[in-house]
This record gives C-alpha cells, sequence and structure tokens, in this order.
C-alpha cells in the first residue's frame, strides 16, 4: 500500500477525506480560537483588570454576565427565522459569511479598548457573540448536506478535533505574546500586547473562513425563489418557522433529542462557564486557570477523533452515554478537589470527552432531520444550544445562595446529566432517521 494511498484512509477514519469536508472543517478550526481566547480565556481576565478596573470587581462580573446573556438571548430570539429563511432561499454561506464579518470586526476593535472603557468592551463583546454564534447557526446546518449517515459522526467530530487544534495554536501564541511582551519590545505593564492578541483573533477568525467559502457546495433548498423581495422572504420564514412548530410532532424523536441536549449540555455550559471562576474561589493562581485551558484544547484534539471512532463501533447514543458519566464524574470530582494539581486533572477529563459529547450530540441531531429543513431545525437546535448556557449558571448562582457554598452548587449539576441522559434513552435513532430520510424523498431529495 503507497503512502498516499494510507494517508487517504487515515483522512477517511478521521472523517476528513474529501476537500468540501476538511474546509468545512476549517471553520472549526478558525471559530474556535474566538471561544477560547475571547469567551473562555484571555478577555473575562481583561475587562475584569482593565475594562472595568475602575468599578467594583463583583459589578464588573455582574456586567460581564450581563452581556452575555444578552448575546445568547438575542441570538436565541433569531436563530430559528434566520435558519428558516434560509431553507427558502440558498443563502447559508452568505449569511455564515455576514455573522462571521459582524464577530470579526467586533474582536478587532475590542483593539481600543483600555482602562475603564467597560461599556466599549460590554457591546464589542455582545456583537462578538452574536456574530460567532450566528454563523454557527449556518455552519451546523451544512453538515447533514456535505457527509452522508455513515460519516456524520466522524466528519461532526473531525470538526470539533480541528477546532481544538486551531484552538490550541492561536491560544498558545497569545499567550506567549501576554506572558512575554519584553521580546517584542513592550513594557511588562502594557496593554498593546492584550489589544494586539485580540486583532490577530480577528485576523485568524477572517483568514480561516475563506476555505469553506471557496470549497463547500451551497446546500440546496426545496423550493427557491432567489428575485424574492426581503420583506417576502422574512414573511415566508415566519411562515416556515410556525409551520415546523406543528410538524415537531411529525419528527418525536428529533424534538427528544433537542430537549435532551437542553439539559445535558446545560450542565456541560455551566461546567465551561463556571471552571474559571469556582478555581479562582478555591485559590488557584492565574496561571494554573489558563494551564487548564491549554490542556482541555490538547487533549480535546485526539480524544474527539476518538469519540468519531468509537460511535462508529459502538453507536452514537452509547456514545454519549459514556461521555455523561466521565461528566457526572468529573461533578463529584470537582466538589473534593482543593489543588491545581486537581483542577489540571479534572481539565484533562473535561479534554476527554466536551468536544465528543457536543459533536455527537450535533451529528445525531443532523441525521434524524431532513436535509431540505436543516437550516431551520439548526435554528431550533441554536436556540436550545444558548438556553442551556443560560439556565445552569442560574441554578448555580441559586444553590450557593441556598447553602453559601459552590461546592453543594457543583454537585448540582450531575442533575441534568442525569435528567438528560434518561429523556435520551426514549430517543429511538433508527425511527428518526428513517422519518427524516421519508421526508427527503417526499420532496424528491432522495
Amino acid at each position: 500500500m503507497s503512502q498516499s494511498t494510507r494517508f487517504q484512509r487515515l483522512l477517511e477514519v478521521l472523517g476528513l477525506h474529501r476537500p468540501e469536508l476538511r474546509a468545512w472543517a476549517m471553520y472549526d478550526w478558525a471559530i474556535t480560537g474566538f471561544y477560547a481566547v475571547i469567551v473562555v480565556a484571555v478577555f473575562p481576565i481583561y475587562f475584569q483588570d482593565v475594562a472595568a478596573a475602575d468599578i467594583p470587581s463583583e459589578l464588573a462580573t455582574q456586567h460581564f454576565a450581563t452581556a452575555t446573556t444578552l448575546a445568547l438571548v438575542i441570538v436565541a430570539a433569531v436563530a430559528p427565522i434566520l435558519g428558516a429563511i434560509t431553507d427558502y432561499i440558498a443563502a447559508k454561506k452568505r449569511l455564515l459569511a455576514t455573522f462571521a464579518g459582524i464577530g470579526v470586526a467586533a474582536v478587532a476593535g475590542m483593539y481600543f479598548i483600555h482602562e475603564g472603557n467597560w461599556v466599549l468592551a460590554a457591546t464589542l463583546f455582545i456583537i462578538a457573540n452574536i456574530g460567532a454564534n450566528g454563523s454557527m447557526i449556518f455552519y451546523d446546518a451544512m453538515l447533514p448536506h456535505i457527509a452522508n449517515q455513515k460519516e456524520i459522526d466522524r466528519v461532526s467530530t473531525a470538526g470539533f478535533a480541528v477546532g481544538y487544534c486551531g484552538a490550541t495554536l492561536i491560544l498558545a501564541a497569545t499567550l506567549f505574546l501576554i506572558l512575554q511582551p519584553e521580546l517584542f519590545g513592550f513594557a511588562q505593564d502594557s496593554t498593546t500586547p492584550v489589544r494586539l492578541a485580540f486583532v490577530g483573533v480577528a485576523l485568524w477568525w477572517m483568514a480561516f473562513t475563506i476555505p469553506l467559502l471557496l470549497r463547500v457546495p451551497e446546500p440546496p433548498v426545496a423550493v427557491e425563489d432567489p428575485d424574492a423581495a426581503l420583506t417576502t422572504v422574512i414573511r415566508m420564514g415566519l411562515v416556515r418557522l410556525k409551520r415546523t412548530f406543528g410538524e415537531l410532532r411529525g419528527y418525536k424523536h428529533a424534538f427528544l433529542m433537542l430537549l435532551a441536549f437542553l439539559i445535558y449540555n446545560d450542565g456541560i455550559g455551566t461546567i465551561i462557564r463556571m471552571a474559571t471562576i469556582y478555581g479562582r474561589e478555591l485559590g488557584l493562581e492565574t496561571t494554573a486557570l489558563v494551564g487548564s485551558i491549554m490542556v482541555v484544547q490538547v487533549v480535546g484534539i485526539p480524544f474527539t477523533f476518538l469519540f468519531g471512532m468509537i460511535a462508529a463501533r459502538i453507536g452514537t447514543k452509547p456514545s454519549l452515554f459514556i461521555g455523561l458519566f466521565v461528566y457526572m464524574l468529573i461533578s463529584v470530582l470537582a466538589y473534593f478537589m482543593t489543588t491545581a494539581v486537581h483542577f489540571m486533572m479534572l481539565a484533562f477529563l473535561v479534554g476527554m470527552v466536551q468536544g465528543g459529547t457536543q459533536a455527537l450530540s450535533r451529528s445525531l441531531f443532523a441525521s434524524m432531520i431532513p436535509g431540505h429543513k436543516s437550516g431551520e431545525f439548526f435554528g431550533f437546535f441554536a436556540v436550545f444550544e444558548k438556553f442551556a448556557g443560560i439556565f445552569g449558571p442560574a441554578i448555580f448562582a441559586a444553590m450557593i445562595a441556598l447553602t453559601g457554598s459552590s461546592r453543594e452548587a457543583i454537585l448540582s449539576i450531575i442533575a441534568f446529566f442525569i435528567i438528560g441522559g434518561l429523556i435520551l434513552t426514549f430517543v429511538d435513532v433508527d425511527e428518526g432517521r428513517a422519518v427524516a430520510r421519508q421526508a427527503e424523498r417526499d420532496v424528491g431529495l432522495v
């Protein structure tokens, strides 16, 4: 067997064996860097220490949480309408590029955030999140169009794994610039390296969006009227959205999957968003906290690919149950955590399951919806995903208020994995996929 043949087989195992699949996955590479640097690691600290330096820290945290929630609510409100519109006109790539452009411009604008500019910082953070989360609606909706049923799990997990690779590189470069400013001619207390890092993230996001726009074909739609006026398109989108609410009964298992995802992803999202704050409360140093984020990215690369291979062997649902069990274990171990070593160990466990669980959730849902309604249904998927980022932290805060301890609050997250897992047991994957394929045949797409 020649070396090129072996390489092609490796790409097939990984889910990256066609040019359009690799181009599609590169958007994960592009945007995961935004989430790692702007949402999780660097910008929150910059917001607290610089942009909101002239207000009390607890008020700064409140403003940051409010900005996060507002951005998620806005995307959740418009996602189903946007998704419905792109199932009426072939515009998924155009709208992805539009939202990505909005996000890129907002992140680049963060260069102009100086001490005390917390209003500007919060505003740009909201706009950047709208751009990122909005673009993901159309990115996810392309999945069932570029991957067949046998490869969809591998392709979805490949996207997440490629994203982890990109996030690792951009995060490492960002941290090197920030932690060693003198090597680049900046003073140790200068904010310029951080602000330049924000520009770097914007350029990274923009550059690696191009492969998708060039190589991934625009998904077809069942009915298209490219000459329709904007008001007509919006009206048709709203009509389709209303009809979809009624049609959800006909896609029972896709809907059950959405409900299960809403609940267990709430637990996943809470761990992602509260981990750094929880670790800081326990007295862990910034280097340990940021280092743990790097651990998640690095470990996530091989294990996300591995989850795709496991799903091909034992099925998507059993693989998801493995991920949810590990998350329950993480919640229990976090209750007893006391040291930076413990935190790193938990980061390793999170890296093992985070990408795989989320990727398989995406591919399982995609496999149970008809292709001509992918935008519409992934609009709903986006709504459920965004609400999953709202309820968990709220319950976490309520548990702290009731018990006076974050340790008890971290244990409460287990309920999300148990309840979500129980609902997932009622999802009949084969029946859900059969219903979706029949719907495609009814409109002549198969």
